[in-house]
């Protein structure tokens, strides 16, 4: 059988809404698309890691005798599972190896081999099936960052007095920005780097369009006219286009090196835009120019006037000149040769070492431009530039659009495996620098590519990027909502985006392209408002990190129900009309309706079907999971469903969750898509289940057996009790039992706020909507005590105290039960490490780890060291450095781990000796069995064929070309882990079979290589520990907190409120059966709010719990009122939950029906027991004197200046100065009063306040000399 899934009764009338992508993908796919390593090394695509490597190699030395080359890249199987590493606060790691190849190209070095080897180039934290990276024992996300696309953006700013300036900013992959603008005098100016101001036509001459003739060519905006003296004469009245020039060249003996050197010399005969005259036409004549340039006579001139202004203030006449006065002005020096000045812009944007558009960029600047440049020319070219000024003027003159840059076709997201490129290739851009010094330094040594590598170069900057970017997130782990939000998060913040200050209103907003690919309602509250945003639940990220989502086709208001939904991005549903999901349609497809409301870009017209040429795939497309998971959210207000949608992500998981009785249908996804549930894997039989492990036996069929390793049984462990980051607990039980058949994908566990394989975060509750006894005043909550006491709210958190053993100067540290000073009664807990038993109760104070370490001491006389050595006095070098329970710390010891690096003495070394040789024999056995059964294996597959040719990864033929296989050739083969080339025999499937095989022998052969490398390493290093640590000691400590008054709880609707009164059940009010409600909140937080929701919520709820049934109401397509009247008609509930309750203290009736059903409440992390805290005297800063602050500091509530005020107006004089002084800062009035109350003396007067001498300290720093004088 199989085991029951809660079916629920769903509401949606949308006909083939299509299964959601995985929603994990965003993380997983990027990072498996950034390693490639289930891609052969020859089939891996010019991306990811791959990439990086082939844009940094091949390495040359200076002189170009040596190259390194790449020739490939793979990974060895991680050294600790994922839970070691949590456990140990170690990275889970794999270390990643080069294949580099270093040969000579110099004659002279002849004897110089080619060597090919394979390089540790440093540990690379891996991500788990989850998505997350375990770092430090900490899992952390990497979140997806919104950054502005690469590309040309056009925009327009206005100047002081209102004149429109406009401008064309080239953003590139890598390199320097270049902006080309306007001013008010109407002149175009090109900024490189933001900074170097010059004219575009300097910038035109200075990559090819030397003279004004060339520049006014471009655009076509001059007329050549021969010189002749009487054909001149009828050119009277017209203006000059271009200057006239008068060019000689200059002999110039240059006195350094006495080379003759040619200048070339410039005189302006007549300056632009002159008016010829009788007088010019002479001037003309005689300076022997061929052909001058005039302003054309059309109508076009106007709009060009700006090129003819730029080239009145453009300084330069020639090539030289630009290229001379552009390094000029990047450099503020002057240049040695033309040829460096011309380097320096060749090398800013036209060479691909500096400057790169990337794919993207490319592919923007085309779109936008009309340019068909080839995608492979990722730098700037003269078509560029000429195109983007072009454009520019276009826009000066209204023919033109400026770019909206918050639409989604102008950003783009960098996931995981982006933002790891780039770093990657910062680690390996640095490690290139260093090995081609050592190149250079090792000009004529033998060397091999290991010498020239440093694997920490690689590592550092890997592990900087995980530990302190801020894109890399301490994971939020409350429950598998929070886990799966935080790891499809959009961030415009972090390194390369906005920051929170600048980041204004239009940015934040919610504009028309973030339909169905980010969510408008989910968002932070406060100043990450709109930075911060979720994927829809359609949503993906396509390759080149443009957002898509999802639509169907519609042809002649036809909607095509069969094809798989066509995935657009923003840029591509431009232009579009696009219908809503639930639109009327018959059952092909055909639109009913004569008109239906479509969506075109920001508008909303009501068109015919025939124009249509899409519609959505659902009705939740807009949002994002947790908004989807929201039911009725059409009813609610967006401000209160952004607070119920962040609020779900804060749902601590309870010991009995519960699936909502009203959901929306996604809460299965959820729960399987979070990766923290078990679920089968194929077709099979349940074998055994306890509390800790299922074990499920697959069908399995003949063929999958014979090229597997594996037994057909499979074993899962169940994840118990194991702390979160936020210190909540994930305890899974089964809910499979013995014989069940189970399919692929169905759930095994719950636990960790799901239930039968669905999210459940809280749980449903009977509510009433009335004020009580005053005590539901603001949003404050009302519960029966049978809440607490059937643990309905009751949730374990698990907290991990660990102790470092140290070794100091003054000798090693010691974890002990022997404490100086101690009484036994406080350590009978603690086991001959010092360590808690299992199972301890802990209150505040209790030891949980004993340890002493050496105290440092005056130096003993003689005699004392005497009595000692005879006594031996122990007491005296040690002091108690115990870890004690924090004041608030009530609990369980859950758990205790140890961890110790191996001890190196002389038994030790000879033992361990005998252990790696007994371990070395136990793994020949193993590896020789497995190779013997793969050998069986494989024969029984090509028994009787003939080889085709199989060759190894050089290229050398192992099984020669039309031999017959036998056992015993089989047999001789060395390295079955390395054949990868060439055919096993002539039929496809029988390869497929022998390919399946051998993948498989690889992946067990691994394994088993990878617990020979950890054992040996347990053997000889011990724990792996940080350096200087010699042991580490961990308890793990479960509180069990029920629901407490001052507790924090919240429905799915922003409904939220503090637990203000826990009352007798009896005292509850009560129903006409005599049921009394679990929970009364207070009408007056509805209207006001408008999320009437939860009413509507409320009511079903009611209908469902009568009637044992679970609904989904899909967002925006839900149960409409008249669907909830009937079922609550059929559940024998009143209409919209109105009944009259009783008074549970007298039993009367109240006057007014008021509204009753079944509404899901949540309890948040925000607990009372985590806040409440209180001191009477504790540590104190060491400046001021002042008590510090926060619970965590154990401090104090600062009497702040308003306080003091209100003591000053009520005239409490002696309070307040006891306030300032003796209980805050004044030292000696401290320990006086101290002693008076001990004493039972009358109080003491009080002295100065340690601030005052602050005070006086920092004006003496000002050089004031203050004296205080009696």
């Amino acid at each position: 059988m199989i085991t029951n899934q809660t079916e629920r009764l769903n509401f949606a009338s949308t006909k083939n809404i299509p299964d959601y992508p995985d929603f994990l993908d965003v993380q997983v796919k990027s990072f498996k698309d950034f390693f490639q390593l289930e891609t052969k090394s020859d089939e891996r695509g010019n991306e990811g890691l791959y990439n990086t490597f082939m844009e940094n190699f091949p390495i040359t030395d200076t002189r170009n005798n040596f190259v390194l080359e790449f020739l490939d890249y793979f990974v060895d199987p991680p050294r600790y599972t994922i839970q070691e590493c949590i456990e140990r606060g170690l990275t889970y790691s794999v270390p990643l190896k080069a294949r580099l190849k270093l040969y000579c190209t110099d004659p002279e070095h002849e004897d110089f081999e080619t060597i090919v080897q394979d390089v540790y180039l440093g540990t690379i934290p891996y991500m788990t099936p989850s998505g997350t990276f375990v770092i430090n024992g900490a899992e952390r996300v990497v979140v997806s960052q919104l950054h502005r696309s690469p590309g040309v953006f056009f925009g327009q700013s206005f100047h002081a007095n209102g004149t429109k300036l406009y401008s064309a900013r080239v953003i590139p992959f890598k390199g320097s920005w270049i902006e080309f603008s306007t001013d008010i005098n109407s002149v175009m100016y090109a900024y490189i780097d933001r900074k170097k101001k010059l004219p575009v036509t300097t910038l035109f001459r200075a990559i090819g369009f030397e003279r004004d003739k060339d520049i006014l060519e471009i655009f076509d905006l001059a007329e050549e006219i021969k010189v002749s003296k009487t054909g001149i004469k009828k050119y009277i009245g017209r203006r000059l286009a271009a200057r006239v020039l008068n060019t000689w060249h200059e002999d110039f003996v240059d006195e350094d090196t006495g080379e003759v050197v040619s200048i070339e010399r410039n005189e302006i005969i007549l300056d632009r835009d002159t008016i010829i005259d009788k007088d010019n036409v002479e001037e003309i004549i005689d300076s022997n120019v061929k052909s001058i340039l005039l302003h054309k006579e059309d109508n076009n001139q106007a709009d060009y006037a700006i090129i003819h202004n730029t080239l009145q203030k453009d300084p330069t006449n020639s090539e030289k000149e630009a290229v001379e006065h552009i390094y000029r002005q990047l450099r503020n020096a002057e240049p040695p040769d033309e040829e460096t000045a011309r380097g320096i812009i060749d090398k800013l944007f036209f060479s691909d070492q500096r400057y790169n558009l990337g794919e993207v960029g490319r592919y923007r600047m085309n779109k936008k431009l009309g340019l068909d440049i080839p995608m492979e020319k990722q730098v700037l070219t003269k078509e560029d530039i000429i195109t983007i000024v072009k454009y520019l003027i276009e826009l000066i003159n209204s023919k033109a659009e400026i770019d909206d840059i918050d639409h989604l076709s102008n950003r783009r997201v960098r996931t995981v495996g982006e933002q790891l490129s780039q770093q990657f290739g910062v680690g390996l851009a640095r490690m290139a620098r260093t090995i081609r010094e050592r190149m250079n330094v090792r000009d004529n040594e033998v060397f091999t590519p290991i010498d020239l590598i440093n694997a920490k170069t690689l590592s550092s900057v890997i592990n900087s990027f995980f530990g302190t970017n801020q894109l890399s997130q301490f994971m939020d782990q409350t429950n598998p909502l929070a886990e799966i939000t935080h790891k499809r998060r959009l961030s415009a913040l972090g390194p390369g985006g906005l920051s929170r200050e600048r980041a204004g209103f239009e940015v934040r907003d919610v504009h028309y392209t973030h339909y169905g690919r980010l969510c408008p309602i989910e968002t932070p509250e406060g100043p990450n408002i709109g930075l911060i945003s979720s994927l829809g639940v359609y949503a993906k990220v396509n390759g080149m990190g443009f957002i898509e989502t999802p639509y169907r086709k519609v042809t002649n208001g036809v909607v095509d129900l069969e094809s798989t939904p066509i995935y657009l991005s923003a840029e591509e549903e431009e232009g579009k009309m696009i219908a809503q999901a639930n639109i009327e349609m018959d059952e092909n497809g055909k639109i009913t309706a004569s008109n239906v409301i479509a969506r075109e870009e920001g508008d909303f017209p009501v068109v015919e079907p025939s124009v249509v040429h899409y519609t959505d795939v659902a009705p939740n497309q807009i949002a994002s999971i947790s908004a989807s998971l929201i039911p009725f959210l059409e009813h609610d207000d967006a401000n209160r469903a952004l607070m119920g949608s962040n609020m779900m992500r804060q749902a601590v998981p309870l010991i009995r969750p519960e699936a909502p009785i009203v959901g929306t249908g996604l809460e299965r996804q959820v729960a399987s898509d979070s990766r923290v549930l078990i679920n089968a894997e194929g077709h099979g039989t349940v074998e055994y289940v306890d509390a800790n492990i299922i074990t499920i036996k697959y069908d399995r069929t003949e063929d999958e057996r014979m090229v597997s390793f594996d037994a057909d049984e499979k074993t899962y462990n169940l994840i118990k009790f194991r702390k979160t980051n936020q210190g909540t607990s994930i305890n899974l039980k089964p809910i499979v039992r013995k014989g069940d058949r189970v399919i692929p994908g169905q759930v095994l566990s719950e636990g960790y706020a799901t239930q039968n394989g669905e999210l459940a975060l809280g749980r449903n509750l009977k509510v009433a909507f009335m004020p009580w006894k005053g005590y539901n005043f603001e949003d404050a909550i009302v519960i029966s005590e049978k809440v607490v006491r059937d643990d309905i709210f009751t949730s374990i958190h698990v907290d991990d105290y660990s102790l470092e053993v140290r070794d100091t100067k003054l000798g090693n540290e010691e974890l002990t039960n022997d404490i100086p000073n101690v009484s036994e009664e406080a350590t009978k807990d603690l086991d001959e490490n010092g360590m808690i038993r299992i199972g301890a109760e802990v209150k505040p104070g209790d030891i949980l780890i004993g340890k002493i370490t050496p105290k440092g001491e005056s130096d003993p006389t003689p005699e004392e060291k005497l009595l000692r050595a005879i006594f031996g006095d122990k007491a005296g070098d040690v002091k108690d450095a115990s870890l004690k329970a924090s004041p608030s710390l009530h609990g369980v010891v859950l758990d205790k781990k140890l961890f110790a690096r191996a001890v190196k003495d002389k038994r030790k070394r000879t033992q361990d000796k005998d252990a790696l040789g007994a371990l070395e024999m136990e793994f020949e056995t193993k590896f020789v069995e497995l190779k013997d059964r793969l050998v069986e294996k494989l024969f029984l597959i090509v028994n009787g064929k003939t080889s085709q040719g199989v060759m190894n990864d050089l290229g050398e033929e192992v099984l020669p070309k039309g031999k017959k296989y036998t056992q015993k050739m089989l047999y001789a083969v060395e390295d079955f882990a390395h054949l990868s080339k060439g055919q096993w025999v002539a039929d496809d499937t029988t390869n497929k079979m022998v390919n399946d095989l051998i993948h498989n022998y690889k992946i067990k052969l691994n394994d088993l290589q990878g617990s020979l490398r950890r054992e040996k390493f347990t053997i000889t290093v011990g724990d792996e520990l940080p350096s200087g640590i010699l042991k580490l000691a961990k308890i793990y400590i479960a509180k069990k907190r029920k629901l407490k008054v001052g507790d924090k709880m919240a429905g799915r609707h922003g409904n939220k409120g503090i637990v203000a009164r826990i009352v007798r059940h009896e005292d509850m009010p009560f129903l006409e059966d005599g049921t009394p409600v679990d929970i009364v909140l207070n009408p007056l937080g509805v209207p006001s709010r408008m999320n009437i929701g939860q009413i509507y919520e409320t009511v079903l709820g009611w209908a469902g719990q009568n009637l044992g049934r679970k609904f989904a109401t899909p967002i925006f397509d839900g149960a409409s009122l008249d669907q909830i009247n009937e079922l609550t008609d059929e559940a024998g509930v009143p209409r919209f939950g109105h009944t009259h309750l009783y008074d549970g203290g007298t039993g009367e009736r109240f006057h007014q029906a008021a509204t009753v059903g079944v509404i899901y409440m949540l309890k948040l992390g925000h607990m009372v027991d985590d806040k409440m805290h209180a001191r009477s005297i504790g540590p104190y800063s060491l400046i001021t004197q002042q008590p510090l602050g926060g619970k965590a500091q154990f401090g104090g509530q600062r009497f702040g200046e308003m306080e003091v005020w209100a003591l000053e107006a009520y005239g409490a004089s002696s309070t307040l100065r006891e306030i300032l002084t003796v209980k805050s800062d004044d030292v000696i009035g401290r320990a006086k009063t101290y002693e008076a109350i001990v004493k039972g003396e009358s109080m003491p007067e009080p002295g100065l306040p340690e601030s005052f001498n602050v005070l006086m300290h920092e004006l003496k720093g000002l050089g004031l000399d203050i004296r205080l004088e009696e």
